[in-house]
């Protein structure tokens, strides 16, 4: 699908791109932020945004650091997701958006959802999060999966083998080459991601304050619903997911005993469910936004 590419200067003088998909018979429709994982910038969601306006929705996607057209910091260690979720409070009020129906965030866009609903509670309406891990693997001293994936990137010069990687982590190669265009396209766009983008971001991911669990309290409090999806092949995330819901879900109670909170596990699919489970993610996420 064709897509218009636009352009916020924020204040520190980085550039965010950002596409606004309105519904054509609905001026005035609610709006669903999209958010996305590292190394995919927006067009990963081409296929989805049909999905949403077609229900009534306006669609709001916009690509973090290094990512489709948007700069990266001169301090390529200084981006952690509470600057990310800063850059779209920029957007939101650059577009004079008041609330957003709902944010729908993939791993890196989940976990920025969560920080920017504790910071900025009553901008979002529903939270959907989606495959994310709830700290930095440094801070749970787990495996640092994006060091080697950076040096990989910086060793080469490109993004060609560190994508590769990715996409095989993400949707192994049965699943790639069984879906040959799908897999062609999701590399086509990735590789608009640029090295110091790819390191700005993992710098944010492997920082020391990406921990989501003291956060979820607070910003289940501010919002009035949640969803949580998970790949069913996605590692060990199910286990992380339930920690964040179960966070969240207090802090729902604390604000509304009513509100709406689930967990729905996308079969046969991985960390970006929207891509290899296209259809049950597209119906999973519809029904959650008509509650």
């Amino acid at each position: 699908m064709a897509t218009s590419i636009s352009s916020l200067s924020l204040p520190s003088s980085r550039t965010l791109s950002y596409v606004l998909t309105p519904v054509p018979s609905k001026p005035g429709a609610p709006v669903v932020l999209l958010s996305n994982s590292l190394a995919a910038p927006l067009a990963t969601w081409d296929h989805v945004v049909p999905k949403l306006t077609s229900k009534g929705f306006g669609v709001l996607r916009y690509d973090h650091p290094g990512h489709g057209a948007s700069s990266v910091p001169v301090d390529l260690s200084s981006t952690t997701l509470e600057t990310m979720a800063d850059d779209v409070r920029e957007l939101l009020s650059h577009l004079s958006i008041s609330r957003v129906d709902a944010w729908i965030g993939v791993s890196m866009g989940a976990a920025i959802g969560i920080v920017f609903a504790a910071k900025y509670p009553g901008i979002i309406g529903k939270l959907v999060v989606c495959n994310t891990i709830s700290c930095s693997p440094l801070k749970a001293e787990g495996v640092d999966i994006f060091d080697p994936l950076v040096r990989q990137a910086r060793g080469a010069g490109a993004m060609d083998g560190t994508v590769q990687s990715i996409l095989e982590r993400w949707f192994g190669l049965e699943w790639m080459n069984a879906n040959p265009d799908e897999t062609r396209r999701m590399r086509q766009i990735m590789l608009t991601t640029s090295i110091d983008g790819f390191e700005t971001c993992c710098a944010a991911l492997r920082s020391d304050t990406f921990d989501l669990l003291p956060l979820v309290g607070k910003a289940g409090q501010g919002i009035d619903g949640a969803l949580f999806v998970v790949g069913e092949n996605d590692t060990d995330l199910p286990e992380h997911m339930l920690q964040l819901r179960d966070g969240v879900q207090r802090g729902l109670q604390k604000k509304d005993s009513q509100a709406s909170i689930g967990i729905e596990v996308i079969k046969d699919a991985g960390h970006v469910s929207y891509i290899d489970g296209y259809d049950q993610f597209i119906a999973v996420i519809t029904e959650f936004l008509r509650q």
